[in-house]
């Protein structure tokens, strides 16, 4: 049986697969921390964004810096308030070159919803991929 926290980490997902803003915000608290690798600051991605507002900002300025990408969560692996998620995203470049990227997702849940997500990834392999 899946529990309630990964249930909700997996309708994330599919609001992210189906470019669905409102059904990713629905799994987030209003107050939630969105951490990126400050690595990807250059590109206006790196820091935490706060709230469903800094999320918004932060979603609406990935088309900016990339063609597309896609989410592929792997492994769900939950201890107490934690669900943290391997994958890969396919990403694509504004010039059209495409790469697997491996990635871990650490979901922080408080009353069944993500009060911090942090995302964790080579961010050289990424600004290399921007870059091509």
């Amino acid at each position: 049986m899946t529990s309630q926290n990964i249930q909700a980490i997996r309708a994330a997902y599919a609001g992210f697969a189906s470019r669905d803003i409102e059904a990713v915000l629905a799994v987030m608290r209003p107050d939630v921390a969105w951490v990126h690798p400050d690595g990807m600051a250059d590109y206006g991605l790196g820091g935490t964004k706060r709230g469903h507002a800094g999320i918004r900002e932060f979603l609406a300025r990935v088309p900016a810096v990339l063609g597309g990408m896609r989410l592929e969560p792997r492994e769900f692996v939950e201890a107490g308030d934690r669900v943290v998620v391997f994958g890969t995203r396919e990403v694509t470049s504004r010039r059209g070159t495409t790469a697997e990227l491996d990635f871990v997702h650490s979901w922080t849940m408080r009353d069944g919803r993500a009060a911090r997500m942090e995302d964790i990834f080579d961010t050289v392999a990424f600004h290399r991929l921007i870059e091509s």
